[in-house]
């Protein structure tokens, strides 16, 4: 389990590396737009962020304006600091393909598919509310799946099946085949389990 203390360290090696580069440049590799001269427009999940160029503070956009959590503005700049150039072939891969994820499955499990059978296992509908808030994309895959766009170049696949008396729930995450350019297996845990955690407080 990361400690405070190894985000820190993260966003800080994370910033001083992307300082090196200009705005534009990041934004040519990462898909999202410039605003004025040095901010970078970063829709992240149902929130939008305005980050600036260099220190990389970030700034809720919503009436709230909520602290960003650490967490959440290390795998963004972890987004924003990969220089991912291949295309995908548009096959969809399970966590266990990701090169080096294995160490990580139990991990991954814990922190996304079990809460995800957990919370909407038993109702599918529940699932499809909240991912209609999420702007989830309808896909034809279980009782229930959508396809979510975390990032411009990394979508998400969370596909459900309702349990019953005689079989309990299942479910299923898969990812762009690029995944692993883009992100380390860890952080993509995370972003699976802050995708299911923001469905979840969704459907309350």
């Amino acid at each position: 389990m990361a400690r405070v203390d190894d985000y820190i360290n993260a966003r800080k090696i994370a910033v001083e590396y992307l300082a090196g580069n200009t705005p534009d440049e990041i934004a040519e590799s990462s898909g999202y737009r410039v605003i004025g001269k040095n901010r970078l427009r970063v829709p992240f999940l149902n929130r939008v962020y305005m980050v600036n160029w260099p220190e990389f503070e970030f700034e809720d956009e919503s009436a709230e304006k909520k602290d960003v959590p650490l967490q959440e503005q290390v795998l963004i700049l972890h987004y924003l600091a990969a220089k991912n150039e291949g295309k995908s072939s548009g096959r969809w891969i399970s966590f266990r393909e990701i090169p080096g994820a294995a160490f990580y499955y139990s991990a991954f499990v814990k922190r996304a598919v079990d809460p995800l059978k957990k919370t909407f296992g038993k109702d599918a509908g529940l699932f499809v509310k909240a991912a209609g808030k999420l702007n989830g994309r309808v896909i034809d895959a279980g009782n229930a799946g959508f396809e979510f766009n975390i990032f411009p170049k990394v979508s998400l696949q969370l596909i459900l099946w309702e349990g019953d008396d005689e079989f309990p729930p299942e479910a299923n995450i898969l990812f762009y085949d690029t995944i692993g350019d883009i992100f380390t297996p860890e952080d993509v845990a995370w972003l699976a389990g802050m995708l299911v955690y923001r469905l979840m407080a969704l459907a309350r």
